[in-house]
Order: C-alpha cells, then sequence, then structure tokens
C-alpha cells in the first residue's frame, strides 16, 4: 500500500524520461493498483500514458520504499511459530518471515523484517552497534527511520580493505546516513597479522575511543553465520582455507561477530581470535537490547548457539529456522 494517501484526480502529464522522476505521478498509479485494485491497462487509459510506462512507475515507486506490501497469507503460521519460539528461547519478541528458497532469499526476507522494525525501534539520542552480513545489508531496503535526534552508529568490526559487496564498515556508514547520525567506525582490516598488531591499532590509534561507547550500546544489531566446509560468506572474503579448516577442527560451527563457537555456544580456542578487529562479543552482550536477524534452515543451529552464548531479546527469522530451532530444543 502506498506510504500515503494520494486522492484519485488526473495529474498534470510529464513526458519522456522525466515520467519516472514524478513522484505524484508515480503514487497514483500506485494508489489506483494497490489501493483501488484497477487493472495497469485502466490507469494507463486514466492517466493518459501507455500501460507499459504505468508498469514502470510501478516498478520505481516500489524501489524507492514508496510502496509496501504486506502479505498478510500464512500470518497466522508466522505469529504461532514467533511466540513458540519466544517461549522456548525466553526472548521478548521473535518476528518470524515467511520461508524462502535460497540462502539469498533468506537473507533478504529476513532483513527487510529487521528493516521494518528497526524502523520503529530506533529513537533519539540511542547508541546503535552494527555487526555484519548480507541479512543485515538486506535490512537497508526496508529501514525508514523517524526523524531522530543525537543517534550514534558504531561499527563493531573492522572492514575489508577495497570496496565489497559485503563490508561492516559500509553498512554502519550508510545507516548513520539514513538516520543522520554520527558514525563510528572501526577503521581497520577485520584480519590483521598478530595480535600485537590488533593491541597497538587498538590503544594507539584511537580505537579504544569506538569500544568505550560499544559498552554503553542501547541496540546491538548482530547477525550469525555458519563455519562449515564449502563456500560461506566469511571464507569467501576474509579466511584463508588454512584458518577455515583449522576453525572447524576445533569445533567451530558458528560465527557471530567474528567469534567462533561450538554447537552449544562455547567460544572455540583458536590463534585468530587474536587477530580479529571485532568489538568482543562479551562486551556487545551487555548492550540493553540485543537483535539478532538471520534465517534458513542451516542457520538455525548458528542461531542457538548465538543466543545460547550472548543472549537475545529479539530474534528476526523465518519459518524455516524457526521450526527447526523448535525441533533442536530449548536451551
Amino acid at each position: 500500500m502506498p506510504a500515503k494517501d494520494i486522492p484519485p484526480a488526473t495529474p498534470p502529464q510529464a513526458k519522456g524520461g522525466s515520467m519516472l522522476q514524478s513522484a505524484d505521478l508515480r503514487l497514483r498509479a500506485a494508489w489506483f493498483y494497490y489501493h483501488e485494485g484497477q487493472t495497469q491497462q485502466e490507469i494507463s487509459e486514466r492517466l493518459g500514458i501507455s500501460r507499459s510506462t504505468v508498469i514502470k512507475l510501478l516498478d520505481e515507486a516500489r524501489r524507492r520504499g514508496e510502496v509496501q506490501i504486506w502479505i498478510n497469507a500464512g500470518a497466522g503460521t508466522a505469529l504461532e511459530l514467533g511466540q513458540a519460539v519466544e517461549r522456548a528461547f525466553g526472548l521478548q519478541t521473535a518476528i518470524v518471515v515467511p520461508e524462502s528458497r535460497t540462502a539469498a532469499e533468506a537473507a533478504a526476507a529476513v532483513g527487510a523484517g529487521l528493516g521494518q522494525y528497526l524502523s520503529r525501534a530506533i529513537s533519539d539520542g540511542q547508541v546503535i552497534g552494527l555487526g555484519w552480513g548480507s541479512t543485515l545489508s538486506g535490512a537497508l531496503a526496508t529501514f525508514r527511520p523517524n526523524n531522530l535526534k543525537g543517534v550514534r552508529v558504531l561499527s563493531l568490526l573492522g572492514g575489508a580493505p577495497e570496496n565489497r559487496t559485503i563490508n561492516p564498515a559500509e553498512l554502519a556508514w550508510r545507516m548513520a546516513g539514513m538516520l543522520d547520525a554520527e558514525c563510528l567506525l572501526l577503521l581497520a582490516p577485520l584480519v590483521v597479522d598478530s595480535p600485537d598488531t590488533k593491541r597497538r591499532l587498538i590503544e594507539k590509534c584511537g580505537l579504544d575511543q569506538l569500544i568505550r561507547h560499544a559498552g554503553a550500546m542501547d541496540i546491538a544489531v548482530i547477525s550469525c553465520g555458519v563455519v562449515a566446509p564449502g563456500d560461506t560468506t566469511l571464507s569467501r572474503y576474509f579466511l584463508s582455507v588454512e584458518d577455515q579448516a583449522g576453525l572447524i577442527a576445533a569445533g567451530a560451527t558458528c560465527e557471530t561477530l567474528c567469534h567462533f563457537l561450538t554447537a552449544d555456544g562455547a567460544s572455540v580456542v583458536h590463534p585468530l581470535h587474536d587477530r580479529m578487529m571485532s568489538v568482543g562479543i562479551d562486551a556487545v552482550a551487555k548492550a540493553r537490547q540485543i537483535v539478532l536477524a538471520s534465517g534458513g534452515l542451516a542457520k538455525a543451529g548458528a542461531i542457538r548457539s548465538t543466543i545460547r552464548r550472548m543472549g537475545c531479546h529479539v530474534l528476526v527469522t523465518d519459518e524455516a529456522a524457526a521450526r527447526e530451532l523448535l525441533r533442536l530444543g530449548a536451551l
């Protein structure tokens, strides 16, 4: 449904490529299509434009977030799953979105649910910490914050030295821009060459300031990943084959904020931990609200490990992961 009511009056005509740039024309087309249920051909005749232009206007309105579509089919099942997960894991809130066919679709769907939640959860003067991953990046598509003041956004992880599709620093920077907020970045590579380099970057290069702010977070927004043989986000971008094999041999099955956990939530002892530039998981666990967003059947074990290790107030996930979490059982 359109973000605001649009009176059904014929708008002044735009010409050529300027049609897609006309907010008035886009929103009228969206109103007629989604609210009044008119066909694309009827809208074409009503607005005096071609049917192909109507299609482009509707696509552009959705791309810009001017139209948000809520699918109610299966909502009862998702609500019941969410309530069951809340009871089993002691959560304040569990938001469950429909199951997806692929891991990429699951990340986008859960990310969309996360963006909607954060749009109403963040308030004036709060300190927001952000983890990383495709799910959190997906939240930006539906993140529509209110006009807030005094918000501060922290990146909880170092980043990639070159531009990549998924970069922790990029995510924090973009969300801070949408909030018109101050942004503190952990300006260092995610993986450094030695524990001594990590220590000196924190103590001598001003990163201790960010870590102090992280100790007073109002909301920590995190995701989790699977440590397993094969192609994962972490191994694709940051880990060597040797490091990945060593973590698996040490019992790691889950990665949360580049902290590696076993299936039961215990921390894995591995030299790599002392070379990862990230705010400590114990510091993040002190946030007033921890929001964990991850979905897909394969992620259920990692979600469970993360909740067991650091707790969780709000979980955003999908039906596949929610059912598997219930099958795995309470902590």
